[in-house]
């Protein structure tokens, strides 16, 4: 029996998405706290630890907030809530009931999700990859029967696996994966692969089966691109504000 809401979905721009949700009379939804873009009169907002401070907790390890909050329709008629992402990227819906119940996602990676869906601590099972993955440790485990949303950066590409077929991923490009595809780092191998790639020392392999979605643009990486930009304004004495890194950026 269906525990989530059953939502309806419009996802909205190219670079910088938003995803609009209908809700019937007495449905809701979930979101990361400061997500919400807009909403209609009816919708009614709760904020709360979304469980108790256990689960609250849990959150905080996965990079979300302490608090969650849930929009519900209170009204009588339709009412439509949406959320924006918070840098430039899209929004992948993930229908768990299709994906086996469950899938795993990068830290910060949750949007938001119909009510229903539970967001926990999924740690990685080798020490290797928590160490070198570039991501840590924790991950996210999204569980539910329902659809939930999450925002990754850049464009995203989805690679269904096949049992015992191998990808080798920058290890901030991986967005999402299937619980069935497991996760290692590798060394990239070589001296001079190593030192004068510009790759990094490590790469993610995943072997399959399963459904992995990648990002071309994490944004570890955006930060230090930003970093370093306002660094070289700095520098040479120019403009600090964003006009100034953004026009460096481009430069």
């Amino acid at each position: 029996m269906a525990v989530s809401d059953v939502i309806d979905y419009k996802i909205f721009g190219d670079d910088m998405q938003v995803v609009e949700i209908e809700l019937d009379p007495g449905e809701g939804c979930r979101a990361e706290a400061g997500a919400m873009m807009y909403m209609d009169g009816g919708i009614e907002m709760q904020t709360t630890t979304g469980g108790g401070l256990f689960k609250g907790f849990k959150r905080m390890f996965t990079g979300e907030g302490f608090f969650i909050t849930t929009f519900a329709n209170g009204g009588h008629d339709k009412q439509r809530v949406a959320f924006a992402g918070p840098y430039p990227g899209r929004i992948v819906a993930l229908d768990l009931t299709e994906l086996g119940g469950e899938f795993i996602c990068q830290k910060d990676a949750f949007l938001c999700s119909a009510n229903g869906i539970e967001i926990s601590v999924a740690f990685t099972k080798k020490l290797g990859a928590g160490f070198f993955g570039g991501e840590g440790f924790i991950l996210q485990r999204l569980t539910g029967d329902g659809l939930a949303f999450i925002h990754a950066g850049g464009t995203i590409l989805e690679r269904e696996l096949a049992a015992g077929e191998i990808l080798k991923v920058d290890t901030g490009c991986l967005a999402a994966l299937a619980p069935t595809v497991d996760y290692d780092i590798k060394f990239v191998g070589g001296f001079k692969n190593a030192l004068f790639g510009g790759e990094g020392l490590f790469f993610a392999q995943l072997t399959g089966p399963g459904k992995v979605f990648l990002q071309s643009l994490p944004f570890s990486r955006l930060a230090d691109r930003i970093s370093a930009a306002a660094r070289f304004s700095g520098n040479k004495g120019e403009a600090r504000g964003i006009g100034g890194v953004i026009g460096n950026l481009l430069d």
